[in-house]
């Protein structure tokens, strides 16, 4: 085997609130029918990668169903394909993971019966649509011990994300996970192409130590090897593991500024079929992406709405991200918000306000998430009750 990717899906995604309260972050709905898995599974297939391990750990089961045996990215094989690694019980590997590269740890013996050149580490968190193939090729000419995609993000807080300085060469000089002051505007994609050996050496050599994620011991220890090389990525990557990215993400989509529909490149996913979308006579809808499924009879404006929600007459829903089977009842409104599947806004209630009430309007990172409203899934707003800016409301729970 030359490469093995690993998708690190295990995540509890506790910076996106009550979004993961009940699925991991990777099952978590992205732009209408997609999962956010589907941008790494989709990547590997394309980059003609068929031997993909996904290490799982916090709320499995949607991802599970979502995944299908590997099909929808034509790694369901007799040899090699898709295989998922939970945490187990039963050696002195069992227990939960500690974080990512401590997964990597507890794995290490199926990575060495394995035997790849190349260990190639995804995050499963991210958006972008990417060809791995010139990383690897990089990788193997240049004798690395690791290579690590970057992209600069002009203008954003990068203090949440790796920062990477690097030479003329592209040979990695510095790195600093979640800096309070970053040194530059280069972050690291969380892909990365390891040297098989040293990964497993280098594991076992940091696991007394109490190994946690990636940017804490082992991206750091390789860096001041001096053998850490970067290769500079030029094209849409977001982030979306807090309430503000999510919904800026679904703004970006809005605002053309990602497409999804690459026809070289096409997104691919394990949705359910559903009938296309409906417009009533009397609806206006400006600016939005629908779903399949979706039946818009009132106003939809600079929003998403995902398979099957409902927006009735007289109904309004602007700057919002609406996931599955969402009903926006008659005369509702739900203005710069994200309302989780199977959640019901009834007649004449209120959810959120109008970006143009937000300070400062609108901006490349969006609005900060204490302005944006979340309405839980399966979660009832009663009909004319108000939720505010910024306002989280779960279900009430099973009596």
């Amino acid at each position: 085997m030359d490469v093995l990717a690993v998708i690190m899906a295990g995540g509890a995604g506790g910076r996106l609130d009550l979004l993961t309260d009940e699925r991991a972050k990777p099952a978590l709905p992205f732009g209408g029918h997609y999962r956010l898995i589907d941008f790494p599974l989709t990547n590997c297939a394309h980059s003609g990668l068929d031997d993909v391990w996904v290490v799982e750990q916090y709320q499995p089961h949607h991802l599970n169903d979502h995944l299908s045996n590997g099909r929808p990215w034509d790694l369901d094989r007799t040899v090699g394909g898709l295989m998922i690694l939970p945490p187990w019980q039963g050696d002195e590997d069992e227990g939960w993971h500690e974080g990512n590269a401590d997964a990597l740890w507890r794995n290490r013996r199926y990575i060495a019966d394995a035997a790849p050149r190349t260990v190639l580490v995804l995050s499963a968190d991210q958006v972008c649509t990417l060809d791995y193939r010139p990383i690897l090729e990089a990788h193997d000419d240049s004798g690395a011990e690791l290579t690590m995609a970057t992209t600069r993000l002009e203008g954003e807080d990068v203090s949440r994300f790796g920062v990477v300085q690097a030479d003329g060469d592209g040979r990695v000089t510095g790195f600093a996970y979640k800096p309070d002051d970053p040194a530059g505007d280069t972050v690291s994609m969380e892909v990365f192409a390891y040297r098989t050996d040293v990964l497993l050496a280098l594991l076992d050599e940091l696991a007394d130590e109490g190994l946690e994620d990636w940017g804490d011991q082992l991206v750091p220890r390789l860096v001041d090897r001096g053998r850490t090389r970067e290769v500079r990525v030029e094209r849409y990557w977001r982030d979306v593991g807090t309430i503000d990215s999510y919904w800026a993400g679904h703004r970006d989509l809005v605002e053309h500024r990602l497409d999804l529909d690459d026809r070289s490149w096409p997104v691919l996913t394990a949705a359910t079929p559903r009938p296309p979308a409906i417009v009533g006579a009397g609806a206006v809808v400006a600016e939005s992406l629908l779903s399949p499924g979706a039946r818009v009879e009132g106003r939809v404006v600079r929003s998403v709405l995902g398979p099957g929600v409902r927006v009735a007459p007289d109904a309004v829903v602007e700057d919002s991200v609406i996931l599955d089977d969402v009903v926006v009842e008659a005369g509702a409104e739900v203005r710069t918000a994200i309302l989780d599947a199977r959640s019901r806004v009834a007649e004449g209630a209120r959810v959120g306000e109008a970006i143009s009430s937000v300070p400062g309007g609108s901006t490349r990172s969006g609005v900060s998430e204490e302005r944006i409203a979340v309405v839980g899934l399966d979660a009832v707003v009663e009909a004319r009750a108000s939720v505010g800016p910024g306002a989280r409301l779960r279900r009430k729970p099973d009596r």
